[in-house]
């Protein structure tokens, strides 16, 4: 099964797609952080972040969209925009035929850590001793989103 997994965000968006074959260990196929520039009008980079994703899918050719289930935080602006861009990253992927799961911050934590109430270095710590991951990673979104590719495949096994 192959997982295309997105921490949403509009100035910063990860992505990872990872996969698992039957009888092998999960591959990081492809990770980044998708930048977008505060010069452009909000709906100018909505559009970006979704050209960007629907180039990944056709790429890659997952079967499932992994995101993370928002949660609103104290500045409601940012929630709303990022919850626009989720919901336009669903619409993407439901007209590419692909499954949708949403996971809750507790279960990235326990799928990825074994342990609720991780941290967010808890979880960078864990995730090279999950996956290779072959390449330098800058950001934590990028992170982010390979920890909700693994969560999703550890749930469908």
């Amino acid at each position: 099964m192959k997982v295309i997994a997105i921490d949403p965000g509009y100035e910063r968006m990860g992505i990872a797609v990872v996969e698992h074959k039957k009888g092998t260990s999960d591959t990081l196929l492809y990770s980044a952080c998708v930048r977008t520039s505060p010069k452009l009008e909000f709906s100018e980079r909505l559009f970006n972040l979704g050209e960007e994703f629907w180039l990944q899918i056709r790429k890659w050719k997952p079967e499932v969209f992994a995101v993370e289930k928002l949660y609103f935080e104290n500045n409601q602006k940012t929630a709303m925009n990022v919850a626009e861009v989720k919901g336009m990253l669903a619409y993407i992927a439901m007209s590419e035929k692909l499954r949708v799961a949403e996971f809750t911050p507790l279960q990235i934590k326990v799928a990825v850590t074994g342990y609720g109430r991780a941290t967010k270095a808890d979880i960078f710590k864990m995730i090279p001793k999950l996956i290779d991951i072959k390449k330098e990673i800058e950001l934590d979104d990028e992170y982010d989103a390979i920890a909700i590719a693994l969560t999703c495949l550890a749930t469908k096994r």
